[in-house]
């Protein structure tokens, strides 16, 4: 199969390529793409007619009157066909393709700090626990002048030449030129770079007394042992349900959901299955006894909830395992495989679709009119532009549930659309940073005086801070609030301010604990599992 794909890739480029290389020679290219294209595409496979296509090719490389980067033609060429195919086929270039990689992995070579650019100034707010900068005595709240001969203070720095000067190879040394506390340290820190393992988890706690909480952000290499061993910890601690948190997790890799799913049977069942045109049904079942195969669990989903996250979700809902809580989830079931090239380029190629236990497609409805219309849009849009939900399509579980087809996973139990979190108003101030900007000037003075468990429980935005954060946008960010937008938002800005503030001072796993206590999603999924929401 892989090798009658990477011919298909090969010859659907070298056309491409032809018609981009015309483009260059004054061909029509609006021709070429007319209703002939099946065709041609057809008589390129079946005649052999590659070999004169790669002819020309030459011909033009060694005889045209301009000097051409062919490389970089048929990359693009490559680029052409695949987004034209469907929405998730995709070419990544050599370092799209490493940074793929490393997401995935969840490591990589650098220093392991997290910071943001505050007044032309990069603060550290956040370190990987025991990684090469907290060795080097590296603190939160420490200001980078200077990274090895590069001055930073000041200067408005590219964020790629930032990373380049951080990352580097495992043993080499960086020296870091800080200011802490107003001073600056007379020698700068010699960091000494490391792999850098950064777990992909966001948060894992008891968020009731017998219920567990795990936030998962990605499906990484390692997230099924790091979700198991979480399980066993809480277990401990007298977990008997679970508050799995799907949301905004745009899958990863799909062996990890089935793993993951696995820990939720006893007994092996069957997870998923997966079919193509050249791909025969292929089956996926769980494979031992899990770690959670008797417990209560409740599934949230939001509509950024994709790919290997649906494949979980829709399992434990065909199985009558999970109560999924939330809106309905993207509708990614579409199965890529890597293709690698020799320069180090790969082709993410759409092999087969995703179905549930009781066969059900992930997969949300999209055509090639709505495929070319939306071309020019980015995120979520571009694959709603078809929003009817076909309800013929149910299925019933043993339990006498019924669930939904026609892409994405419908919850057992929906929950409306914050009007102001999806507000336009909102959404400016969340894209201008102005949160994190307010935050990391006024509360990284100095650290708190009292424990994480005190702060998360009763540390609340006084409403003078909130008054000074309107005034703040009004006055240094421009963006325009007046007193009605400032009520209704009051909650949710509230919210995130405090969360960020925790996360500054504790790190990342009290962000999701502060966010947490007045979380909708939370709320229901408790209430489910008949637990109210403690009162903050």
């Amino acid at each position: 199969m892989q090798k009658s794909i990477k011919r298909n890739i090969f010859v659907a480029a070298t056309y491409a390529a032809v018609l981009l290389l015309g483009l260059l020679l004054g061909q029509n290219y609006a021709e070429e793409q007319g209703s002939n294209q099946k065709k041609t595409f057809s008589s390129l496979g079946s005649n052999g007619n590659s070999d004169k296509l790669q002819y020309l090719i030459q011909l033009i490389s060694e005889n045209y009157v301009d000097n051409i980067s062919i490389d970089t033609v048929q990359d693009e060429a490559i680029e052409h066909v695949v987004s034209r195919l469907d929405p998730f086929s995709t070419f990544l270039r050599p370092n799209q393709v490493l940074a793929k990689q490393e997401t995935l992995e969840g490591s990589f070579d650098g220093i392991g700090v997290e910071y943001f650019r505050l007044k032309d100034t990069l603060l550290v707010v956040g370190m990987v626990s025991a990684g090469p900068a907290e060795k080097s005595g590296m603190r939160i709240g420490d200001r980078i002048l200077k990274i090895g001969n590069k001055d930073l203070a000041g200067k408005k720095v590219p964020e790629a030449e930032i990373e380049k000067l951080i990352r580097g190879k495992k043993g080499t040394a960086v020296l870091i030129s800080i200011q802490r506390d107003g001073r600056t340290l007379v020698n700068p820190l010699k960091v000494i770079r490391d792999q850098v393992n950064v777990t992909s988890l966001d948060a894992s706690y008891m968020i009731a007394p017998k219920t567990a909480y795990i936030k998962i952000r990605r499906f990484g290499h390692k997230t099924a042992d790091e979700f198991k061993q979480s399980l066993i910890d809480m277990r401990k601690s007298g977990a008997q349900d679970l508050i799995l948190d799907l949301r905004n997790n745009g899958g990863g890799f799909v062996h990890t959901a089935i793993d993951l799913a696995g820990q939720f049977f006893k007994e092996k069942r069957l997870l998923m299955y997966t079919e193509g045109a050249n791909e025969q049904r292929q089956d996926y079942y769980s494979e031992k006894p899990g770690e959670f195969g008797d417990g209560r669990v409740v599934i949230l989903i939001n509509e950024s909830t994709a790919s290997a996250s649906e494949i979980l979700s829709g399992a434990l809902q065909d199985l009558d395992r999970a109560t999924v809580v939330g809106r309905r989830s993207y509708g990614k079931g579409l199965v890529q495989e890597q293709f690698d090239f020799s320069d180090g380029s790969a082709v993410n190629l759409t092999v087969a679709r995703y179905y549930t236990p009781l066969g059900r497609c992930i997969q949300r409805k999209y055509s090639r009119a709505n495929f070319d219309a939306a071309k020019y849009m980015t995120g979520f849009d571009l694959w709603t532009l078809d929003t009817e939900f076909r309800q013929k399509e149910m299925f019933t579980t043993s339990k006498g549930k019924l669930v939904f087809g026609g892409g994405g996973i419908l919850p057992d139990v929906n929950i409306p659309i914050d009007t102001n979190e999806t507000s336009a108003k909102y959404r400016e101030i969340f894209h201008s940073n102005a949160i994190e900007e307010f935050v990391y000037d006024r509360f990284t003075k100095h650290l708190p005086a009292y424990s994480i468990e005190n702060f998360i429980s009763g540390y609340h935005l006084p409403a003078a801070e909130f008054n000074l954060f309107i005034t703040f946008l009004n006055a240094q960010k421009r963006i325009s609030v007046n007193a009605s937008e400032a009520k209704s938002l009051h909650d949710l800005i509230q919210s995130d301010i405090e969360a960020l503030v925790g996360r500054y001072y504790f790190g990342r796993e009290a962000y999701y604990k502060i966010k947490n206590r007045r979380d909708k999603f939370i709320e229901i999924g408790l209430k489910s599992l008949g637990y109210q929401m403690p009162k903050v």
